[in-house]
Parts: C-alpha cells; sequence; structure tokens
C-alpha cells in the first residue's frame, strides 16, 4: 500500500485497476465532525462543489478526456450537501443533491456542458472525477430515498457533514445502506467460460453472472446458488478478484471466479436444443461486467476497467475473441449440452470463433464458449 494523490492507493489485485474505484481525494473522516471545520470549508472561495441530481451530474467535454463541471459554494443550488473530501492542495470537495442548472449549455464552440449519469461517463473519467462522482452519486441517492426516521416517521437531520443521519426524536442514527452484490467468471474443466443474456437485452450482448447477497449467507455461498439458480450448473474453486462501488442505487459489486463442477461432457441435451458450434481454441472470457434480470438484479454497467468504455460487444466478433482473423476456418464440433434448457439458437460473429451454444433458461440465454 502507498500513499499517492491524497487517498490510500492499495494493491489492485488480478483485475487491476476498475473504474468505480478509482480517486485521488482524501475522504477526510477525521473532518466530519468538526463542525467549524465543515462551515469555514463551505465558505472558502477555494472550495469545489459537484451537483448531482438522479445520479446525474454535468460533464464538460471538448473532444478529450470529460470532466466534471464544479461551480464554488455560492453558486451551488440548494439541496442536502455532504463532504466529500480534501485534495493534497488542502482543496475541499463538497456533493450537493440539486438541480443542474447548467445543463445543456455551450461555453465555447469546443467544449460542450450537458448532464450525464454515472453509468455513461465513470469509466472514462480521471481518477479524481471517477472517485468523486461515484461518492457523490451514492451519498445523494440514499438522502434523496431516506429522508424520514424508520422507527417514528420523523424527518431526519443530516449529520457528520452529511455520512449520517439523526433523528430529532428518538435521537437515532441512521447510515447509508449497501446492498452487497456478487458477479462471477465461471470457466470448466476445459477452460471455457459461461456468459448469460437477458431476454430483453438487444442480439449479441452477453454477460457474465450476478446476483445480489441474501440475508444470511457468505458471498461465497451467494456465488454458488446464484449461479446454480440461474443455470442448474454446481460451482466448486471459489475465488475473490476484486470488488467496486456500484452506486446504480446502492451496491458493493464484488468480483469472483468460479471452476463448474464435475465434467461438463455428462450433461444432458433437451430435444428442443439444436445442435450447433465449432471449434475455436482461441477464444477467451472478456471483460467482467454486471447483468440484469428482472428488478432484484444488479443492471449492467458501461465496464469495469478503466479502460473499457463499452457494455455491448462488437457486431462484426465474437465475445471473448482475441486473435483469430475472420476469415479462420473453424472444423465442425459436437456443442456442448446444457441442462435443463427450454429452446436454444445459434449465436456468434464473424471472426470466425464458435457460434456459441445459446439455451434460454429460464430468464435467461446460458452460453458456454468451446
Amino acid at each position: 500500500m502507498s500513499e499517492s494523490g491524497g487517498s490510500q492507493q492499495f494493491d489492485t489485485g488480478q483485475l487491476g485497476r476498475l473504474a468505480l474505484s478509482r480517486s485521488t481525494v482524501d475522504r477526510a473522516t477525521e473532518k466530519r465532525n468538526d463542525t467549524a471545520w465543515v462551515e469555514a470549508a463551505w465558505a472558502d472561495p477555494r472550495t469545489r462543489v459537484l451537483v448531482v441530481k438522479d445520479s446525474q451530474a454535468l460533464i464538460q467535454s471538448d473532444g478529450d478526456q470529460p470532466g466534471l463541471v464544479f461551480v464554488p459554494p455560492s453558486e451551488a443550488p440548494a439541496g442536502t450537501r455532504f463532504l466529500l473530501g480534501v485534495d493534497d492542495e488542502d482543496v475541499a470537495y463538497f456533493g450537493v443533491s440539486g438541480e443542474l442548472s447548467a445543463a445543456g449549455t455551450v461555453r465555447s464552440e469546443e467544449t460542450v456542458v450537458k448532464p450525464m449519469a454515472l453509468r455513461q461517463v465513470g469509466a472514462v473519467l480521471s481518477d479524481r472525477d471517477a472517485g468523486l462522482m461515484t461518492h457523490a452519486v451514492a451519498l445523494a441517492y440514499w438522502h434523496d430515498t431516506h429522508t424520514h426516521c424508520p422507527r417514528c416517521g420523523t424527518a431526519t437531520v443530516p449529520a457528520a457533514a452529511g455520512h449520517l443521519t439523526t433523528c430529532p426524536a428518538d435521537g437515532t442514527e441512521h447510515f447509508p445502506r449497501l446492498d452487497p452484490a456478487v458477479i462471477m467468471l465461471v470457466t470448466d474443466p476445459d477452460d471455457r467460460c459461461l456468459l448469460a443474456r437477458n431476454a430483453a437485452w438487444p442480439q449479441r450482448r452477453m454477460s457474465v453472472l450476478a446476483g445480489f447477497v441474501e440475508p444470511g449467507e457468505s458471498v461465497e455461498h451467494a456465488v454458488a446458488r446464484e449461479v446454480f439458480e440461474e443455470t442448474a450448473v454446481t460451482v466448486g474453486q471459489i475465488g475473490y478478484l476484486g470488488s467496486q462501488p456500484w452506486p446504480m442505487p446502492r451496491s458493493l459489486m464484488l468480483g469472483f471466479q468460479a471452476v463448474a463442477a464435475g465434467s461438463t461432457s455428462s450433461w444432458t441435451q433437451r430435444k428442443s436444443a439444436r445442435r450447433t458450434g465449432s471449434a475455436a481454441p482461441s477464444c477467451g472470457p472478456a471483460s467482467i461486467r454486471a447483468n440484469s434480470r428482472s428488478r432484484r438484479r444488479p443492471r449492467s454497467p458501461v465496464g469495469l476497467s478503466s479502460s473499457g468504455t463499452a457494455a455491448s460487444f462488437p457486431t462484426d466478433r465474437t465475445p471473448g475473441c482475441r486473435r483469430r482473423p475472420a476469415d479462420a476456418a473453424s472444423p465442425p464440433r459436437r456443442p456442448l449440452a446444457v441442462p435443463n434448457a427450454r429452446a436454444s439458437g445459434r449465436w456468434g460473429g464473424g471472426c470466425g470463433c464458435p457460434a456459441p451454444k445459446v439455451v434460454h433458461n429460464f430468464h435467461r440465454v446460458v452460453t458456454l464458449f468451446s
């Protein structure tokens, strides 16, 4: 661990630097209960305020890297405010949940300012801006949706520079809540990866599996349960890879890798499934992405690595393809059978990689690359 840019930087592990886990601003937790310091920081003309509304903030772009639009405290709109942190130059950053009054304005012929959601722009913001926007969006959503005491119904009052609220009637303290979610890359002993798609998604969009952790279970148990629930595949050798905040609206995404237990060659094929497929030893897993399945599933993000910017795959290549040329010949191969299939079809790109087996399983289409 090392100090860099006013915040602690940790070993990023196997997944590298995840887009929404980046930050360079110290959260200054020791200042939150110092009311005098907080008020002085708000009055400082150097202080920068990020206004957020419905998970959006104003973004300026001049053709290069987009950046957040900050305003001084004197120009901030009315709304709940919260301390985001302090940088290396002792500049304080606050967030305010309020109206984006400058939406759609053009500052010059080259620079355009418009509101954008964290899901749209988070992966391409700088480390500083990604951390600040993620923090602000998470706190703004909590303040906007948790305005009253759950015990007596009294309107709560922000405290600790916006990082908790208190009930003036019974004195209870209330903290932001997180919904932990697991996202997992499942492979079989032959190093093939399990992908899925929601039936409502556009064609060619695929994803690894994901789901919420239920009360009373460990994250490893959640991985095994969600995979079996969605695909009837039993997994073992579950290993943690990394995490990032996912405030859409209030999740913490925990990445895992797991190996399908047993031999997949013993899986049976339903009569309704079409037998298609071909060999492609060069195919591999794509970047880990979240998925969605009705209201209780995490929604698909723009991308989880800081270099990724799109949730869907290219239309002319098979997802996960790394090096097969578009004109590569693929010898025919018996497809991998998948259990509990209701119907299936063929799906593949123009890169010469296999048309993966696509099988509708309950609310999903499950795919195994071979």
